[in-house]
């Protein structure tokens, strides 16, 4: 919450600020404040309207569809089963590369990413990444 709704929402701050503020402005301020809150009352009820609305839609088609003969949950089923289906993990890429690292395992390394120190360290010192090519 701002700290300006907090004040407005603070009878002591409210109480406070009206008694270095004449009569006329707190007037206009309530008239202004009065014509916010209506507005928002209408579009609550607007939007309640709506929502009443739509639920009465679908009920009215979930009836109809029990006087067909037709189950929701049957019919929820058989869309949900022609969506199509998430992408499926891709395989993992082949390695390339062969190295030993510094605990003296032979590891593999695929020339996606991060370099491992082993080779890092290998081709500083004057071998190339053909060396490593399983």
């Amino acid at each position: 919450m701002s700290e300006a709704i907090k004040a407005l929402n603070n009878i002591r701050t409210l109480r406070a600020q009206a008694r270095e503020t004449d009569l006329a402005t707190l007037e206009e301020m309530l008239e202004k404040l009065t014509t916010i809150v209506e507005d928002r009352r209408e579009e609550e009820t607007s939007s309640r309207k709506e929502q009443e609305q739509r639920q009465a839609k679908l009920e009215a088609f979930r009836q109809k569809m029990l006087e067909d003969g037709i189950d929701p949950a049957e019919l929820l089923a058989a869309v949900g089963s022609s969506q199509p289906k998430t992408k499926s993990p891709r395989t993992p890429r082949p390695a390339k590369y062969k190295y030993t690292d510094e605990n003296g395992n032979e590891q593999t390394w695929t020339g996606q990413g991060r370099t491992p120190k082993s080779i890092a360290a290998a081709i500083e010192a004057g071998k190339t990444l053909e060396d490593f090519v399983i």
